[in-house]
């Protein structure tokens, strides 16, 4: 175990060498009443502030949520949508909350086809047409209404108060502003937040959001009702349909109507319940595709003693099972009120039997085909067998935070508007983001995950709940789109596999292997010893090495302390809080 835990720290050393020091946030933390995990340090003191208020841990990541949209608005925001896993102490109950965006009315499954051939995607990314009906108010309301204890005004009290008085903008805040300047430079109402002359602002200064801070007030002032009916509706329609461009610059309009947003509705769904290890898992329903690919893998993986094993060759049969797992999300998975997806039978445990049956445990597959679900169904009834399992460009930008509080709830939460920046186009006069969530379908068909109307394109948001002789275990969720899956995956075989504790766990170097033509992986990884193992094992790795995910945890300890865990060195550093320390 020494040697196991030296090598996670070397691993981790090499990862971060080019990186800043980040001293002012805590990234782990045990205590006792509530705790809360998130990527930035303002918006993990909201939800403190809520729970020492009195409110429970619904309430908490409400406030939470809504600061990290002034915080980290490329990732996040209003103008999206997102799941959320709840656990209701008293009840002894999982619930999920989906607030995905939908395609508006006018989207047909040539949405994306300009005379036959599919729209270049980043032309379509920074236009009108990529905007699905933003979901995250009515999930904000449902889960307020339902199981909060606060009103909307209540919880948006300290996102209202860090967006007038502004937050100091770091290092990684001035390099994802870097990576969009062309985006946000088309839009007028975006460069004036978020450029100086065309340029980041430096860090070390303030940025202050005060349409965001009105749009706020405006939403505790009038509820739900002031985004999908009055005029931040209407002001959302409008940079939709018309949006107000840089001169010279030209964007396809969208087509969103008020019916669109008046017809909104999130959706209450049964959650995805699997085994693994004598742990009980929660995670999210279709459209959500990560609950039922991480169950597949781990049912797959269930089949080895990975304890017994060494490391690079747990890490190769982890690499082979979500590459299993991909070819099925990628082939069957969509919107369960447009598709009938097989998922009993991905779920089942002799179907992973039949799945492991392909794993050569010295070679990597090169690409895996989709399995045949459908016999362990035990359905009479003859469904169609889909031939494609094409990998989609997906956005890796979104963002994940995780509460708890004293009376034991538990949220945890992923919600996103898709790309860095989303579509670029903030609303004028409301300081929000618009997502970019239509490109999350596939641009051609026949697939099951192709636009039509009122449809919610699939997605890779895997907020997830362990529970362990019925009391919580942990909660886990990462952002990173369709890596959340890998990251969820790989997290929770380091921890219950590897024997990692949950901030090693977090900390390690990730691998995401989604069926592609190579393994995406971290800078400095392919130089580690471990790296050359899995290479001779025929594991390709890709040439352009980049940070995957961004997670946050919570430990639920036998001692009835909490541990609260944030990246430790990812995206400029988490941020971790309990009310009570543990001393």
């Amino acid at each position: 175990m020494i040697l196991r835990h030296r090598s996670i720290l070397i691993s981790t050393i090499i990862v971060t060498l080019a990186l800043p020091p980040a001293w002012a946030k805590t990234p782990v933390a045990t205590g006792i009443g509530g705790a809360v995990a998130t990527i930035s340090e303002p918006a993990s003191k909201a939800a403190i502030a809520i729970l020492n208020q009195g409110g429970n841990a619904i309430d908490a990541a409400v406030a939470a949520a809504a600061t990290l949209g002034v915080t980290d608005p490329f990732s996040c925001g209003i103008g999206g949508g997102g799941f959320m896993v709840i656990y209701l102490a008293k009840d002894k109950r999982v619930i999920t909350i989906d607030h995905r965006e939908t395609a508006p009315a006018s989207f047909t499954p040539t949405a994306f086809l300009d005379q036959g051939k599919p729209i270049d995607f980043e032309t379509v990314v920074a236009s009108g047409m990529s905007v699905g009906v933003p979901g995250t108010v009515r999930g904000w309301d449902e889960a307020l209404t339902r199981y909060g204890s606060m009103s909307f005004k209540q919880v948006l009290a300290p996102a209202v108060k860090v967006a007038t008085d502004g937050f100091t903008v770091n290092d990684n805040f001035t390099r994802l502003l870097g990576i969009n300047i062309d985006k946000f430079g088309k839009f007028p109402a975006t460069a004036a937040i978020y450029l100086r002359n065309g340029k980041p602002p430096v860090a070390g200064s303030v940025l202050r959001n005060p349409d965001l801070a009105r749009a706020y007030r405006e939403l505790g002032a009038g509820g739900v009702k002031a985004f999908y009916m009055g005029k931040m509706g209407r002001a959302v329609v409008d940079a939709v349909n018309r949006p107000t461009v840089t001169a010279g610059v030209s964007v396809r309009p969208g087509n969103m109507t008020m019916a669109d947003l008046a017809n909104y509705e999130a959706r209450l769904r049964l959650p995805v319940h699997s085994t693994y290890r004598g742990y009980d898992i929660y995670g999210m329903p279709l459209p959500g595709s990560g609950g039922i690919a991480i169950a597949e893998a781990l049912n797959i993986l269930e089949g080895y003693d990975l304890k017994a094993l060494p490391r690079e060759q747990v890490e190769h049969l982890y690499l082979e099972a979500s590459r299993l797992a991909f070819a099925d999300r990628n082939a069957y998975l969509a919107d369960p009120e447009f598709i009938d997806a097989p998922v009993a039978g991905l779920l089942s445990k002799d179907y992973a039997a039949r799945r492991r049956e392909s794993i050569d445990p010295a070679r990597a597959t090169l690409h895996a085909p989709a399995g045949d679900p459908y016999p362990f169904q035990h359905d009479t009834s003859v469904p169609l067998r889909p031939a494609s399992t094409k990998l989609l460009a997906e956005g890796a930008h979104t963002t994940h935070l995780t509460v708890a509080d004293k009376d034991g709830n538990i949220v945890s939460y992923t919600y996103t508007i898709e790309s860095w920046g989303g579509s670029g186009m903030v609303v004028p006069g409301y300081g929000f983001l618009l997502n970019n969530e239509m490109t999350d379908f596939d641009f051609t068909g026949p697939a099951p995950n192709v636009p039509e109307a009122g449809k919610r394109p699939r997605s890779s948001m895997s907020p997830t709940l362990a529970f362990k002789d019925g009391k919580p275990a942990f909660s886990i969720g990462s952002p990173g789109g369709a890596t959340i899956i890998t990251t969820v995956l790989q997290t929770i075989v380091n921890y219950l596999d590897l024997g990692m504790t949950m901030p090693q766990a977090l900390d390690a170097p990730r691998l995401s292997e989604r069926n592609g033509m190579a393994t995406d992986v971290e800078p400095g990884y392919t130089a580690l010893p471990a790296a050359q193992a899995l290479a001779q094992r025929g594991q390709r790795w890709s040439t352009e090495p980049e940070e995957i995910g961004a997670a946050n945890a919570l430990v639920f300890n036998p001692d009835g302390t909490v541990t609260a865990v944030s990246e430790g060195w990812r995206h400029g550093v988490g941020s971790a809080m309990v009310q009570k320390s543990a001393h």
